[in-house]
């Protein structure tokens, strides 16, 4: 039996509006962008469609520019995994700006990952 092709696309990437993690609805793309203006509650990442990986693994990784935590301690990347839940899904991968915004500046690498290889990434220059 032929193995089903996985098909990983980034549908939308830049500047989004507010993004409610406990909503059903993604964000919707304000401004197609690379570059972003860093300011307390701009919301930014790249939503992908997922074609032909329902039920699989699908691996995130946000790597920032060195947020720290309430120690001064630097942070490791955000990251985790979710279960592909149809066919054809999208995801949001993203991230919003708190204060203190210091330590926020710079490039934040964004990717999805399936069986260990990268199949979707951006990098944002916060500035």
């Amino acid at each position: 039996m032929a193995k089903r092709k996985i098909d990983v696309k980034i549908k939308s990437y830049g500047i989004y509006t507010h993004w409610d993690s406990g909503s059903k609805e993604l964000p919707h793309i304000e401004e197609f962008t690379t570059r972003v203006h860093a300011f307390v509650g701009v919301e930014f990442g790249f939503v992908a469609t997922v074609t032909g990986a329902k039920n699989q693994r699908l691996t995130y990784c946000i790597e920032h520019p060195g947020i720290l935590d309430a120690e001064g301690e630097r942070r490791p990347p955000f990251d985790g995994e979710v279960h592909v839940k149809t066919q054809e899904w999208d995801f949001y991968l993203g991230d919003t700006i708190w204060e203190p915004i210091h330590d926020k500046l710079g490039p934040w690498r964004m990717w999805l990952a399936m069986d260990g290889k990268i199949v979707a990434e951006k990098t944002f220059d916060l500035h």
